[in-house]
This record gives C-alpha cells, structure tokens and sequence, in this order.
C-alpha cells in the first residue's frame, strides 16, 4: 500500500462553516442526504454539495497523475467505485478516448446527471453487494469517498470486492488526526458512518488485507 496524494489540494480549497452545519437541523439533512439523490447532489448546500456541476479542466490534474502513476493506456479497463456523475472517469476518457472505463454508483440522479460523452458507461448499483465483474477484471479500481459510508461489516466485504476484481486500486476518505479535525469532520459529515483516525484507517486497511493505494482528506 502506498499514501498518495491526489485529491487533497481540490479538498482544501473548499470553504466550509461548520458549525453552520451541525446547527442546521443536521439529523433531518443526514436522512435527506443518505438518499443520495437530487437534494444531496443539486439541492440546497445543507444537504450535501449544493450544485455538484462539471467545470472543464478541474479533475485534469488528478487525471493526468492517475495515468501516469498507474500506467495507463488504451488497453486499460478500469472501474470508478462510487463514481458520483462520472467527472473523473470523463476526464480520463478525454486524454485517452479508447481506454475502457467503467462507473457505477447508488445514485439514480448523479448517473442522470452524467456528461453525455461519459454516461453510457455508467450504471446505477450498490457497492455494499457483491460486484458483477470477473476475478481481476480491472486495472485500476477508483474508489473516491465511498468507504467511510459503510459500516464494518460492510466495509471488510467492500474492500474484499474491491481486492477481487482488481489489478491495482486506488481509494480515498475522510479521516482526521487531532481532536480539532474530528469536531470539525463530524460537524460536515451527512453521509459517513465510519469515523477513524488515519491510523485507525490503515490498520483496518492491514486487517482486511487491502492490496491497494489510499489518501486520507482532513477537515482543517
């Protein structure tokens, strides 16, 4: 397993109050945003991104550094667990238009939502079951926020399925390293069920035996 760093830069410039959060009746927006449908990705900031739209050039960067790190090419098949509307994947597909990717999240409306160029390699299913894809199918597995929405049970199977239907993966979630970031990570967090430190998160990582790269964000 190795640290990376890819997301971390776009994370932090992002500007949050949050305190504004937790007092704003944050129990009945946990239960709209855990739908993870309209409300959660284009409705009102409370529950979730507040208008989460495609900006041309944004996830380039983190695109760019994917395909080198993991040398990627127009043979290459990979999966984007949990993809959100695909702007990632999309992003790869513009620097290498033949690679084959794969998306796929929980989320009727983000699918929907999709550039055209990108969506019909997208489908709608849940990660928590077991993944309709061969042992070893991809390259390069994408996970970006996702675990830390599972539960420990869940999670162990995830990262079991993440582990069996690909060469090499990449994942990323929220974790914090001082009492400061974890005040902070809960005041923000609508969707998260699993809160741990990033040593936490690399000893679950070695007691389930994940095979792959991960990042850590922190809410500062």
């Amino acid at each position: 397993m190795n640290k990376k760093n890819y997301i971390t830069q776009l994370h932090e410039n992002t500007d949050r109050d949050y305190l504004n959060r937790m007092n704003d009746d944050k129990i009945h927006c946990m239960k709209i945003a855990k739908k993870y449908e309209k409300d959660y990705w284009d409705g009102d900031r409370r529950y979730g991104y507040g208008g989460y739209k495609y900006i041309p050039g944004l996830w380039t960067s983190m695109a760019k550094e994917i395909i080198l790190d993991y040398n990627l090419s127009e043979t290459s098949e990979i999966l984007d667990l949990g993809c959100g509307k695909g702007y990632l994947i999309h992003e790869i597909k513009i620097i290498i238009p033949k690679i084959k990717v794969t998306g796929v999240d929980i989320s009727k409306h983000a699918i929907s939502q999709a550039t055209p160029q990108i969506r019909p390699y997208m489908s709608q299913m849940d990660a928590k079951k077991p993944l309709p894809y061969h042992d070893k199918q991809f390259d390069l597995l994408i996970s970006i926020g996702l675990l830390h929405n599972f539960r420990l049970p869940d999670l162990k199977n995830a990262i079991n399925e993440i582990n069996r239907v690909s060469k090499k993966s990449y994942t990323m979630v929220e974790s914090y390293r001082n009492e400061q970031e974890l005040f902070n990570l809960q005041c923000w967090a609508l969707t998260a069920q699993s809160f741990f430190d990033d040593e936490e998160w690399e000893w679950i990582y070695k007691e389930y035996d994940y095979q792959g790269d991960y990042e850590f964000i922190y809410f500062k």
